[in-house]
């Protein structure tokens, strides 16, 4: 397995890649490559009309995830949203206006491209409740029980160290916050050759996880409410593409791929009690007396 750091260059690349495509031209098509091919059948109809109709066409071209995370929960006028791996802005956007101005939307990236791209969206969007922040999604650049709900859009499953990613969104929400993700999940063991190949991490596949691991890491770091619910099963044909770029015989390992991968919403909440250290808690009732 690669690096770490090998991981997080490559993704970079590959998503900075794409900020500058849809800044240039307002098309992800003109970069393609094996490593963002691989997410057109994940990352297609995902947001309805109502939704793309508030948001600069840039941030929907931009968006590279797998699921809609901003249907996944009921967000409420004066909450704090974060969005984890936000790219171009299309859900941090989404997730201000239904917070409403006594709310925030965060939204945390660590490629430059995406997030030039996002203020720029934020701008012509005039949405004033939101702030970009660089980062990574393994160090989250936020106090302790500060946050009200976590999104992601296909996102965690880039990391390398998606514990790491679990414990820093559980540190940073408050004491029941929930967290609520899209996400691409494994289902059953997947052939080395498709684990090994890095255009096909980047691409969203070969980091993810297999659904009950997925599920018993959120267990273990202290979430409750633990669930999962497919959205989007993805049969060998969907994979045809970017397999074969990526020189793997896609009918030899048929059997073996077909419906082993799908989307899914994630969700989770954190304990109304918990705390990280003494006193902890404090900070999340000063705030919720504001």
């Amino acid at each position: 397995m690669e690096s770490g750091t090998c991981v997080q260059e490559q993704v970079k690349e590959k998503y900075g890649n794409a900020a500058r495509a849809v800044a240039a031209s307002g098309s992800v098509q003109t970069c393609c490559d094996p490593g963002l091919r691989c997410c057109d059948p994940i990352t297609s109809n995902l947001y309805n009309q109502d939704q793309t109709g508030i948001v600069p066409e840039k941030a929907v071209k931009a968006s590279l995830g797998c699921g809609n995370p901003t249907a996944l929960i009921n967000l409420r006028p004066g909450e704090i949203v974060l969005d984890l791996g936000s790219g171009g802005g299309i859900d941090v956007l989404l997730s201000a206006r239904r917070v409403g101005p006594t709310g925030k939307a965060y939204g945390l990236d660590m490629t430059d491209d995406m997030l030039a791209l996002a203020r720029q969206n934020q701008k012509q969007a005039g949405v004033t409740n939101v702030e970009f922040l660089k980062g990574e999604i393994e160090n989250i650049p936020l106090p302790d029980n500060t946050v009200d709900v976590i999104i992601s859009n296909c996102v965690i499953n880039l990391s390398a160290d998606k514990d790491r990613v679990l414990r820093e969104a559980f540190r940073v929400l408050k004491p029941g916050g929930r967290f609520a993700v899209s996400d691409v999940v494994v289902r059953g063991s997947v052939p080395d050759q498709v684990r090994k190949s890095m255009l096909l991490w980047v691409g969203c596949i070969a980091g993810a996880l297999q659904e009950t691991e997925y599920l018993a890491k959120l267990t273990s770091v202290g979430f409750d409410a633990v669930s999962m619910e497919a959205t989007r099963v993805y049969n060998v044909e969907d994979a045809r593409q970017f397999l074969t770029d990526a020189g793997v015989n896609v009918d030899a390992i048929a059997p073996q791929v077909n419906q082993k991968f799908f989307s899914a919403f994630i969700r989770a909440t954190k304990p109304a009690a918990a705390c990280c250290a003494p006193g902890c808690c404090e900070p999340a009732a000063t705030a919720a007396n504001e």
